[in-house]
């Protein structure tokens, strides 16, 4: 009789947990998944960015967007369509991308990475590596760019 009830105990932990263990999986691969696509978009962003393409920004920024630049400055989805526009003053000749690190928390995402740029911005020169955080947030069309941040990283 004790054994029975010991199974029986086993049988309905098991049954009890499955659901949450299985939940544990969906996270993990939705995560991978949040990961890859994540990845992807901040490629796609420094490609945009090189060829003056707007359609990025438009299409992945949230219309709320605000961003912080390296030269202490603060944009939003509206003003860096408009700077995309005056590419006298504003482009960007070469970009790179590295140390990428996504991670994922329920419907939010952080990315950090390092990028080092030449471009004018605002009609003056730069050319540096800046440390950035991205905060994005899966909404209904997919990942959006709610904010982000780009400071200039330490002289080596």
């Amino acid at each position: 009789m004790t054994r029975r009830f010991v199974a029986c105990a086993l049988s309905v932990v098991a049954i009890a947990a499955a659901p949450a263990l299985l939940a544990g999986q969906d996270q993990k691969s939705a995560g991978a998944d949040a990961t890859a696509v994540i990845t992807k978009m901040e490629n796609e962003a420094i490609k945009a960015g090189l060829a003056n393409d707007p359609a990025w920004y438009q299409k992945y920024l949230a219309s709320d967007f605000t961003g912080g630049t390296s030269q202490g400055t603060w944009d939003t989805k509206p003003s860096l369509l408009a700077d995309m526009k005056d590419t006298k003053n504003n482009n960007t000749s070469t970009q790179t991308l590295s140390d990428l690190k996504v991670r994922q928390h329920g419907d939010l995402a952080i990315a950090t990475y390092s990028t080092t740029y030449d471009g004018m911005y605002h009609g003056e020169k730069y050319a540096r590596t800046v440390l950035c955080t991205d905060t994005f947030q899966h909404q209904s069309a997919g990942w959006m760019l709610m904010a982000g941040h780009c400071s200039e990283a330490a002289k080596k």
